[in-house]
């Protein structure tokens, strides 16, 4: 089974006036690049949350938010009653004193004074009780995450087995021609000397240069180490996750014989052949570069 790098998880839970949200989202990435928006009340927990969600998501970028929402109503600006008192009695005061006018809405210019509408921001200290609800908000988060990348490997799975599948029946359709090249080019060779009577050779020395010149062109070792790489290829696709690297190694080496396959291919059915297998191959390459 492989898991997918790209993933995306959320839960939310409601504590007392609270709501407490976890997201994290993961891309591609050939290491771990964790970076975590955290509320400032939980701050002082961002060390065990990062190693909580490294332990478990393992490679990628990823981006882990927490916060929180507070009730309305606990939010809702409060009126410095004592204040607002203190201005009126000031406006009162300079009118008698000084003969300076009231103003015609005088709660209208009191309420624009400073600090009259106050928002209490209380620190709360972090209880064992709510840190073990954003914790398993940050777990349920990262389950639905981990749960997202199966499902995108299950695709990225059967996409490798199909193309495994191309590459393995293009390798075959190589084999006609491959007979037919060396019977073509033996006469090829027969024809080019007897086209000149008077030179006399050794048909037993002739026999071991063709021997020689066709082993060199010969792709049967080729063709069994592909063969041996693409069912490597699908036992480690049916292995545990966390084999994106070496799935990685397996497609080089797959590469490196198709490669050779194609500089021994002096034939142009062949070459094309090749052509469609390097095609099949930098596809699952692509494809590999999300695998975790």
């Amino acid at each position: 089974m492989i898991l997918s790098m790209t993933g995306y998880g959320k839960a939310s839970v409601v504590y007392g006036t609270k709501k407490i949200t976890a997201e994290i989202k993961s891309l591609n990435s050939k290491a771990l690049d964790l970076s975590a928006r955290i509320a400032s009340a939980y701050r002082e927990k961002e060390m065990e949350l990062r190693s909580m969600v490294s332990e478990r998501v393992l490679r990628g970028k990823v981006e882990l938010s927490l916060w929180i929402e507070k009730d309305e109503v606990e939010q809702a600006a409060k009126l410095n009653a004592p204040l607002i008192k203190n201005y009126i009695e000031q406006f009162q005061e300079a009118n008698a004193q000084y003969g300076i006018p009231m103003p015609e809405n005088l709660m209208g210019v009191v309420m624009r004074m400073p600090d009259v509408l106050t928002r209490q921001e209380m620190q709360e200290e972090l209880t064992d009780e709510e840190w073990q609800v954003v914790r398993q908000v940050v777990v349920d988060a990262v389950e639905q995450l981990m749960a997202f990348r199966a499902q995108e490997g299950c695709a990225l799975e059967m996409k490798f087995k199909e193309k495994l599948d191309n590459i393995e029946t293009l390798m075959k359709s190589i084999e006609p021609y491959e007979i037919a090249r060396t019977e073509k080019i033996r006469q090829r060779l027969v024809e080019s000397l007897s086209s000149i009577p008077e030179v006399e050779y050794d048909r037993g020395r002739l026999e071991q240069e063709m021997i020689f010149y066709i082993e060199k062109l010969d792709i049967n070792e080729e063709k069994q180490r592909l063969s041996n790489h693409l069912g490597y290829f699908r036992e480690t696709l049916a292995a545990e996750y966390g084999q994106g690297k070496k799935l990685g190694f397996i497609a080089q080496e797959m590469g490196r014989e198709i490669n050779t396959t194609g500089s021994k291919s002096n034939q142009a059915e062949m070459q094309n052949i090749v052509v469609m297998m390097k095609d099949e191959l930098e596809q699952i390459k692509e494809q590999v570069l999300n695998v975790l």
